[in-house]
C-alpha cells in the first residue's frame, strides 16, 4: 500500500504528543495541533476463529453501536451495528456487509478483544489557523493490557504539500505501516492465530516414524482449538474442523502401514475412531440444515409443508444432539483421553516402531503417493455406466487419501509442479464428493422415513411425500453426477498429469 493519503501507521506509545514540539519551520511554516476527544469509548475487535479478516488485511471494530472496517487500501467503511447478529448475513444493509460479502456465510464474527478507545485528530495548520492536512487517530487500549495508537492521514484538496509534510512528520514520530497481524499482537498478547491445516516442517532426512508422529502432534492441537466452538455453538464450523483433524490423524494411521507396531496401530486407531463416533449424527443434521434452502427449490411448493415438518424435526433434534456432544466434550472422561493421546505423540516413549518406521521419508511419501495414484487409475479406467455404485464411492476414498498424502508431504516437494496436480484432484474430488452426498443424503433420508413411520404420528403422511419426492430428485442428480465421473477423471489424468506424477514420485519410471 503506498503510504499517501490514506494510509494507516502505527505509532509508539504518547508519539503523538510529541509532534507539538516540531517546529512549524521544519513542517513548511505549517503548525502541528493535537487534539483529543474527552470521553472514550468501548470497542470490540471481531473476526472469525480462522482470522480472515486479519489474513486479509482488514480490522473490523465495534465501537458506540457502529462498526467501522479499516481496509489495506487506507478508506475506512461504517455502518450501524445495532441490532446486528453474529454473521454478516445477518447485518443490516451497509457499506461494511457488503464488503464482508467475501467472508464464509459458515463462520461467525466472533470477538478478539475488547478495550476503550479514545479519538484524537493531528492537523497542520496555516497562519489563518486553516486546516490543510490531518491525520485522524485511534488510541486502543485492550483489557488484556495492550495498546496500539493508529493514525489515518487525510488530505485536503489543493494542498498535497501539506499531506507530504504530515506523512513526513508521522514517519519521523516513530510511524510505521499499520500491518493487522501485529494489530493483534500489540493489543492481545498471547492470543494464537489459528491454523486449520498446519504445514508440518520435512526435509526429507527425517525417518517415517518422525514424519508420521509429528503430522498426529500437530492435528491433536487443531481438534482441541475446535472444542470450545463446538461446546458453544458458535457456528457448525467449528465441529467440521474437529472432525477433519481428527480424520487426517486417522488417515495417517492406516496409510502410514508398518511405521508403528501394528498392534498399536489398532489400537489407536480403534481410540481415535472412538472420539469421531459421538460427531456422527450432529454434523448429519447441520449438513440438512445448511442445505435447507436448497431442498426447498428441488421441489414444488405444494410440498413445502411437509419440508417444514422434515426440517423442524431436524431442528429438535440437532439441539439435543449438539447438548449431548458438548456435555461430551466437557467430560472428565474425554478429556483425560485426548490429553493421554496429546502426551503419547508429544513424548513418544509409548510408541513402538514398525517395520518400516526407519525408511527415509521421501522415499516413504513417494511409494504411498505414486501406490495410490495407480490405485486410483486402475478404478477410474474401469468405470463406465454399468459400474456398481460402491466402486464409484471406493474411488472417492482413493482420491481423498491421495490428497491427505499428497497435503501432508508437500514441504518434500517442489512448490510449484506439486500444485498443478493438487488442482485437477480437487476438482474429480469434488465431483466425487457430490456424488457421495446425493447417495448419503438419499440413504439417510430413507431412514428418516423408516423412524417417521415408526413413530406413528399424525400428519407424517404429508411428510413422506415431500420426503420421497426429495429422494427421487437426489437420485436423479447423483446419476447426472455419476456420468461426470468420466470426463472429471479424464481432466485429472491427462499426459502432463500423468507425466508429472511419474517424475515427481516414480523416478520418471513408466
Amino acid at each position: 500500500m503506498t503510504q499517501g493519503e490514506g494510509a494507516f501507521y502505527f505509532l509508539p506509545d504518547t508519539a503523538a504528543e510529541g509532534a507539538s514540539l516540531v517546529d512549524a519551520a521544519d513542517l513548511g511554516g505549517l503548525k502541528p495541533q493535537l487534539s483529543w476527544q474527552e470521553a472514550s469509548s468501548a470497542f470490540l475487535i471481531r473476526d472469525t476463529f480462522d482470522q480472515e479478516l486479519r489474513l486479509s488485511g482488514r480490522v473490523l471494530i465495534e465501537v458506540a453501536e457502529q462498526f467501522e472496517l479499516l481496509q489495506p487500501d487506507g478508506r475506512v467503511l461504517g455502518q450501524s451495528s445495532a441490532g446486528a447478529g453474529r454473521f454478516v448475513a445477518e447485518f443490516s444493509e451497509g457499506s461494511v456487509k457488503h464488503a464482508l460479502s467475501d467472508l464464509s456465510p459458515l463462520r461467525c464474527l466472533l470477538p478478539v478483544g475488547a478495550g476503550e478507545m479514545r479519538r484524537g485528530e493531528l492537523a497542520l495548520l496555516d497562519d489563518e489557523e486553516k486546516t490543510q492536512a490531518r491525520a485522524l487517530l485511534w488510541v486502543l487500549e485492550a483489557a488484556e493490557g495492550g495498546r496500539v495508537t493508529i493514525a489515518r492521514l487525510q488530505g485536503l484538496r489543493g494542498y498535497d504539500k501539506a499531506l507530504t509534510r504530515l506523512r513526513k512528520l508521522v514517519e519521523g514520530l516513530g510511524g510505521a505501516a499499520l500491518d493487522d497481524g501485529a494489530l493483534y499482537d500489540l493489543l492481545f498478547p498471547g492470543h494464537s492465530a489459528y491454523v486449520a491445516k498446519p504445514e508440518v516442517p520435512m526435509d526429507g532426512q527425517e525417518e517415517a516414524f518422525d514424519a508420521a508422529s509429528d503430522i498426529i502432534a500437530a492435528y491433536l492441537p487443531v481438534a482441541r482449538a475446535n472444542e470450545a466452538g463446538v461446546i458453544a455453538d458458535d457456528d457448525t464450523e467449528f465441529l467440521h474442523d474437529y472432525r477433519i483433524a481428527l480424520r487426517k490423524i486417522r488417515s495417517v494411521l492406516s496409510l502410514f502401514k508398518g511405521v508403528y507396531a501394528a498392534e498399536q496401530t489398532a489400537e489407536l486407531k480403534a481410540r481415535f475412531s472412538a472420539l469421531m463416533e459421538p460427531t456422527g449424527r450432529l454434523r448429519d443434521l447441520d449438513v440438512y440444515l445448511l442445505e435447507k434452502d436448497a431442498y426447498y427449490a428441488m421441489l414444488p411448493e405444494s410440498l413445502h409443508e411437509g419440508l417444514d415438518r422434515m426440517f423442524a424435526l431436524f431442528a429438535e433434534e440437532r439441539t439435543a444432539a449438539q447438548a449431548g456432544l458438548a456435555k461430551h466434550l466437557r467430560s472428565t472422561g474425554y478429556r483425560k483421553e485426548i490429553t493421554a493421546l496429546g502426551k503419547i505423540f508429544d513424548k513418544r516413549k509409548a510408541l513402538q516402531r514398525g517395520e518400516r518406521a526407519d525408511l527415509p521419508a521421501y522415499d516413504f511419501a513417494c511409494k504411498l503417493i505414486w501406490k495410490r495414484y495407480r490405485k486410483i487409475c486402475t478404478i477410474a479406467e474401469a468405470i463406465d455406466d454399468a459400474t456398481p455404485d460402491h466402486e464409484v464411492h471406493e474411488l472417492r476414498i482413493h482420491c481423498k487419501k491421495l490428497r491427505y498424502l499428497m497435503e501432508f508431504f508437500g514441504p518434500l516437494f517442489p512448490a510449484g509442479p506439486f500444485k498443478k496436480l493438487i488442482k485437477p484432484l480437487k476438482r474429480l474430488q469434488d465431483n466425487l464428493g457430490l456424488f457421495n452426498d446425493y447417495s448419503v443424503q438419499q440413504g439417510s433420508l430413507i431412514d428418516f422415513l423408516r423412524r417417521l413411520e415408526d413413530s406413528g404420528e399424525s400428519g407424517n403422511l404429508q411428510v413422506a411425500q415431500s420426503v420421497g419426492a426429495l429422494i427421487l430428485v437426489l437420485h436423479e442428480r447423483q446419476l447426472a453426477e455419476r456420468a461426470k465421473v468420466v470426463g472429471s477423471f479424464a481432466t485429472f489424468n491427462s499426459a502432463e498429469t500423468q507425466m508429472t506424477f511419474r517424475e515427481l514420485f516414480h523416478g520418471g519410471k513408466k
